[in-house]
């Protein structure tokens, strides 16, 4: 099992707080839509390698339908146990979900696993205030990383003073922000701000069509005439979900461009575009995002990571036009990629 000890926490929180690559962790499946153990492994072995600092599973990449069945245990002790040849700590966030007993009995599961923190997706079905009382229940459990999940997969729209009272609670330790929507993700950088724990929560970009411009800004955000400083720290991303060797290194220099370096800024804003451009054609933003699982595990597959595309539900596969997209972004953007250095590992990650 993972360290789950007061002082492990602590480190935990730390390297956390710093800023990390981490990848939403996909489900890999056989021809029988039956989990595939060892291609399961070989995806948390590349991510381990290429530098992830933590990997988040369960979560909507790993597809949401495993919640609630027979799925949802090993596949989160598959990654806890395969993470532990890191040699190194690695941040174990779990997705958890639904209303607010089924949430409290998944971060449960996850924390007699070795997780360190909860991913908690919204809930259609409750309104903001007992979306408070679910996240304050679960944190009881372990901490809790706030989601701000696109309409589109799922998602609802909440409200500025929503993220307030979120970010209030002592045991919410960051934020996802993935709206997808300039407007919403302000929303959520004011109520930390608001909540005076600007220094203490952790923002991470899930915006897939707006990394780079999310990971090298630093927002100045005036809340009652005060002008707090506010930075994405770190991404977890479906998008980190491919090409992790090379997202490793773009967070790095990130890291460089919002401490001054004005040409990491330069390069890595002329690379926003190609990698916006990438994640249209990968997540299907051109059709309501229907392929975005599928369109991630053919990277995968390219790179001999997976056997397929498939997935729990037979009826969600690539869109018409998708793969030529894919085809198109693929030979476009080949300093994207990391294809060598899982041709490199393959093998061994397979073993």
């Amino acid at each position: 099992m993972l360290s789950t000890a007061p002082e492990a926490q602590t480190s935990v929180r730390d390297l956390f707080r710093r800023g990390l690559v981490i990848p939403a962790h996909p489900l890999a499946l056989d021809a029988g839509r039956k989990l595939d153990e060892r291609r399961q492994r070989a995806l948390t072995r590349y991510y381990v390698e290429a530098g992830a600092g933590g990997l988040a599973v369960g979560v909507h990449t790993t597809q949401f339908a495993i919640h609630g069945t027979d799925l949802l245990p090993p596949v989160l002790e598959l990654a806890a146990e395969t993470a532990r040849e890191a040699g190194r700590e690695i941040v174990m966030v779990a997705g958890a979900t639904g209303p607010t007993d089924q949430a409290v009995a998944e971060a449960e599961l996850a924390r007699s696993l070795g997780y360190h923190m909860v991913l908690l997706s919204p809930y259609r079905e409750l309104n903001e205030d007992q979306l408070i009382e679910r996240a304050r229940a679960v944190g009881e459990v372990l901490p809790v990383i706030g989601f701000y999940l696109q309409p589109a997969v799922g998602g609802r729209t909440l409200s500025r003073s929503f993220w307030t009272r979120l970010a209030a609670i002592e045991s919410v330790v960051g934020i996802k922000v993935a709206p997808f929507d300039r407007y919403r993700t302000l929303d959520v950088l004011h109520g930390v701000v608001r909540a005076g724990r600007a220094d203490e929560v952790a923002l991470y970009t899930g915006n897939d069509d707006h990394i780079l411009a999310d990971l090298i800004t630093t927002h100045r955000v005036i809340v009652d005439g005060r002008e707090v400083e506010v930075e994405f720290v770190g991404g977890l991303l479906g998008q980190w979900a491919v090409w992790v060797k090379k997202a490793v290194e773009l967070l790095d220099e990130a890291k460089l461009a919002r401490a001054g370096d004005d040409a990491a800024v330069r390069r890595l804003l002329g690379l926003d575009g190609h990698l916006t451009d990438a994640n249209a054609a990968i997540f299907d933003s051109a059709n309501g995002f229907h392929g975005c699982i599928p369109g991630i595990h053919e990277i995968l597959r390219r790179q001999g990571l997976l056997a397929g595309r498939w997935c729990l539900d037979p009826a969600e596969e690539l869109s018409p036009g998708q793969l030529a997209e894919i085809d198109r972004v693929w030979a476009a953007y080949p300093w994207l990629r990391d294809d060598d250095f899982v041709a490199e590992g393959l093998d061994r990650w397979l073993a």
